[in-house]
């Protein structure tokens, strides 16, 4: 006899282990990237090195962390988002180790930069990992908590700053504190993980659960428009969040006369501002769902902008960053929940979307910067402005699925063909078009007859 097989019971101290579990792995991820990032100074100083050297240092983590995005995908997708934190755990720790022993015992520019594509390799790899599993479990739990998550992950990097700047004061030595560091967070994110859910199995499945094709949708999810469409989201808005942390200082500074230390306290407010707009984000997609409460970021991340940018009032302008901070919060934990939506496809959308993202991260600031020397900075963020504008046009791409009606979006019932939400062609199996609702309110109804 056929039975629907069931994802494990998703009791609320499973569901809410899963989602700490989650929060610890962002804080940690945060943590560790922001310990190195705040030793940066001392690495130059015992390195002799020039902006440029650091500018390349900077490079191969960059390529470390690209190079994760793109296979974290397939490695997820295989063994599951438990297992990519596993590799990204090792990668991190024997990157950051390398990495302090290379700059204390002076082995070289070049090694340090291997060791750096290793750490950066764990980072894109965790950062895909964390998000497929978050969003799973927020799936599990039936509200929206994506944001904080994020908002872990920033006060993670507050806590490693701020941690880098006391190492700084004490003189501590940059290999035992990366090592020391780097040891505990690997550590901790692998004692962590034994609690994540398994993220393939969220929702309740019929008999027949092949998949999507596997290596089909994983490239396929590149060439679908609804990938690209929330890839664009998240670039916006990753741009958005990216030009702030490199440029805002400068920007009041240069466009506003602002003194070096009243230029810093100003990027202290966007961060500020992004932590609360996370932090409160949920509550109010909860309320409104994801497209409104992206357009309603965008208006206000262009409206800041425009105060900022167009302003000449000081006051003015630094209400145009809380806005600006705000506005900007949302939009990358928004995509990432939404290229997860699919269980079949998520670690591929995931990793497609974040690779997108990240090209903000990586090409945005110095562009902005190429431009600023040309019109000055306020001007160059004009870039960001459009950028947002698009994220904001688009961002009925971030739809929630239809679990309530005969199908999601996306699966045409009744015609053995039709496609993933990402777009993705499933015809090659008819199980995989099959709507879960059905399957969801079988197993409902089973559920309720068993507690009668």
């Amino acid at each position: 006899m056929s039975t629907a097989r069931t994802a494990p019971a998703a009791t609320a101290p499973t569901t809410k282990a899963w989602r700490n579990a989650v929060f610890v792995v962002f804080t940690l991820s945060g943590l560790d990237i922001a310990t190195w990032l705040g030793r940066v100074p001392s690495v130059r100083d015992s390195l002799h090195a020039s902006t440029l050297e650091m500018g390349l240092l900077v490079v191969g983590m960059s390529i470390g962390s690209i190079a994760g995005l793109t296979v974290a995908g397939h490695i997820v997708a295989r063994l599951g988002a438990k297992r990519g934190v596993e590799i990204a755990a090792v990668c991190l720790v024997v990157g950051m180790i390398t990495a302090s022993l290379a700059v204390t015992l002076g082995w070289g520019f070049w090694v340090i930069w291997v060791c750096l594509i290793a750490f950066g390799f764990g980072n894109g790899l965790c950062d895909v990992s964390m998000n497929v599993s978050g969003a799973a479990a927020e799936r599990a739990g039936g509200r929206a908590i994506m944001p904080l998550f994020h908002a872990a992950f920033s006060l993670g990097t507050l806590g490693g700053a701020a941690l880098g700047s006391l190492a700084e004061r004490l003189d501590i030595p940059v290999a035992l504190h990366l090592g020391v560091i780097g040891v505990l967070v690997s550590i901790a994110m692998v004692v962590a993980i034994r609690a994540f859910g398994e993220e393939r199995m969220t929702d309740p499945v019929g008999t027949d659960t092949s998949p999507v094709p596997v290596a089909v949708s994983r490239w396929a999810v590149w060439t679908s428009p609804g990938t690209i469409l929330i890839g664009l989201i998240v670039l916006g808005m990753a741009l958005a969040e990216g030009s702030a942390n490199d440029w805002l200082a400068l920007a009041m500074v240069d466009g506003h006369g602002l003194t070096n230390a009243g230029g810093s306290l100003t990027l202290t407010v966007f961060v500020a501002a992004m932590t609360i707009g996370r932090v409160g984000g949920v509550f109010v997609i909860d309320r409104f769902g994801r497209v409104p409460v992206l357009r309603g970021s965008a208006l206000l991340a262009v409206l800041g902008m425009g105060l900022l940018i167009f302003t000449p009032s000081v006051p003015w302008a630094i209400v145009g960053v809380v806005l600006w901070g705000v506005g900007a919060s949302l939009g990358f934990p928004v995509g990432m929940s939404a290229a997860a939506d699919d269980p079949r496809t998520a670690a591929a959308r995931v990793s497609a979307v974040a690779t997108i993202g990240y090209v903000a991260f990586l090409a945005g600031p110095p562009l902005i910067g190429f431009l600023g020397e040309g019109f000055g900075l306020l001007r160059a963020l004009l870039l960001v402005f459009v950028f947002i504008i698009v994220a904001g046009i688009v961002s009925g791409a971030a739809r929630e699925p239809d679990r309530r009606g005969g199908r999601q979006p996306g699966l045409q019932s009744g015609s053995g063909t039709g496609a993933a939400p990402d777009g993705t062609d499933t015809t090659a199996d008819p199980a995989t078009v099959s709507p879960q609702t059905d399957a969801t309110a079988a197993a409902e109804a089973r559920a309720s007859a068993d507690r009668r």
